[in-house]
């Protein structure tokens, strides 16, 4: 039996501490629009000065500190089976089914690809821009396929900040609620290029054999060049076999991206596994215009690659191929019954590339992860580099940056007592701290977002109040 749970709270942020969630919906509208924060240092020096950097680090290193803790002698369902009927939200979980990260930086795992977004701000074309704004928002999620370690969750004020000179952006996020747990995150290119900014609070919903992590909370990627806005959600991510058997992964439901200047539409639907996981990591959809005529048409994997090719063409290739599966006619197999109970869903074996149809065009093609990443708990290249700190790094970090958590860093270290020792620790200061804004009456003031209306939809969100990179950070909340 494994560690099954830890990637529906991984996709969450959802943990143990019990106390109340100071977030109410927003309902006060944005006046005026987003700009890029007027800093134009990133607190180390001036973008362009010397070789590209990340945060003072050159060179990046290609494997964690310590090998991944083995979960095999956890059970989940010993713990979930004291827990029926009870919220998620409120479940504590062993440490061993943890990933040394917290949720903070699994949302930065976001902007791996980012290429995809300078792309899209160089394309003259808006039907190209949304080419690439899709693959974007593909990639995006591609990080979590095999990520079976529950990130930690972020203690509220916990912020976390990224400067990739090399791939021209910096993140900023802060745990802006803690019940239910709402991350907000806010990116900008180094060269004014875009903005990406959101908050997530997904919702869970446990199955009995699988867990569904719903997605709440509105994307937004700004082409500043172009003044163009782009808005869409993630689809819903479904872990299956939490209680017995191997666990596997798939994401579905349909993803909308609008541009909100043109009225051009990107659907996307994520398909669901299917019966005999035929459909297993599929993506299928189009772009159409404001009159709802379809432009071009998009499929591929988000665990591999996305591809997109003129709609003619591919209706053309999908009718030759049903005409050829109509010729051949073979007797459908009912297969395996499904059985209910304790017995575990099926691992579905997927095919490992894509059917190219001729004439596609390339959007986009993942990663390959580094040689040692099933011993680093599946991380990809970009994320083993997530919370690297090297000497005198902590002088220009916040104190409430999630690199100086004392729990993680045991954990990456290869030190689960004390690490376990840690995370108790700091949510017990965390609840100490809430009773102690209650016994004053007095509520928790975030301090780089504050809530507000999305500006292109409308909806409540969390927004950029600028100035962290001046690092000003006199009056932070001293949280671990």
């Amino acid at each position: 039996m494994n560690g099954e749970e830890e990637f529906f709270d991984a996709v969450t942020g959802f943990d143990s501490d019990n106390s109340s969630g100071e977030f109410s919906e927003a309902n006060q509208r944005l006046t005026g629009v987003i700009h890029v924060d007027s800093s134009k240092s990133n607190g180390i020096g001036k973008v362009g000065d010397g070789p590209p950097q990340e945060n003072g680090i050159q060179k990046h290193r290609t494997s964690l500190p310590a090998p991944m803790f083995t979960r095999s002698d956890f059970s989940v369902w010993s713990i979930l089976k004291k827990c029926i009927g009870l919220e998620l939200s409120k479940i504590t979980m062993p440490i061993a089914f943890n990933e040394p990260l917290s949720f903070l930086q699994r949302i930065t795992e976001y902007m791996e690809h980012v290429y995809l977004i300078h792309r899209a701000s160089r394309q003259p074309q808006s039907l190209e821009r949304m080419q690439s704004v899709a693959a974007f928002a593909v990639s995006a999620v591609a990080s979590q396929w095999e990520r079976t370690g529950k990130p930690f969750n972020p203690l509220l004020g916990e912020t976390y900040e990224l400067i990739r000179e090399d791939l021209g952006f910096r993140f900023i996020s802060e745990q802006v609620s803690h019940h239910p747990p709402i991350s907000a995150f806010y990116s900008e290119g180094l060269h004014q290029d875009f903005l990406f900014h959101g908050s997530i609070y997904p919702k869970l919903k446990f199955w009995g054999k699988s867990v569904e992590a719903e997605p709440r909370g509105t994307i937004t990627l700004e082409l500043l060049k172009h003044k163009e806005a782009y808005t869409w959600t993630n689809p819903t991510c479904c872990v299956h076999n939490v209680i017995i058997g191997k666990l596997w992964i798939e994401q579905y439901g349909t993803v909308e991206i609008l541009n909100h200047r043109t009225g051009d539409k990107c659907v996307l639907h994520f398909k669901p596994c299917g019966l005999f996981g035929k459909e297993l990591h599929k993506v299928e959809g189009y772009i159409q215009d404001k009159s709802k005529k379809k432009l071009f048409m998009i499929y591929g994997k988000w665990t591999e690659c996305l591809w997109g090719i003129d709609p003619v063409a591919y209706e053309s290739f999908r009718k030759q191929e049903r005409r050829g599966d109509s010729l051949r006619k073979t007797k459908p197999d009912d297969g395996p019954e499904k059985a209910d109970g304790d017995v575990a869903d099926t691992v579905p074996e997927s095919q490992e590339t894509v059917q190219v149809i001729p004439g596609s065009k390339l959007l986009w093609r993942v990663n390959t992860r580094p040689p040692n990443s099933a011993q680093m708990y599946n991380f990809t290249s970009f994320t083993v580099s997530l919370n690297e700190l090297e000497t005198g790094m902590e002088k220009i970090l916040a104190p409430t940056d999630c690199r100086l958590r004392p729990d993680i860093r045991g954990m990456e270290n290869g030190n689960m007592d004390l690490a376990s020792q840690e995370k108790e620790r700091l949510e017990e200061k965390q609840r100490e701290a809430r009773r102690e804004r209650a016994r004053e009456e007095a509520e928790w003031q975030t301090r780089w977002f504050h809530r507000g209306s999305n500006p292109y939809t409308g909806t409540p969100d969390w927004l950029y109040a600028g100035g962290y990179f001046e690092r000003d950070f006199s009056g932070c909340p001293d949280i671990y």
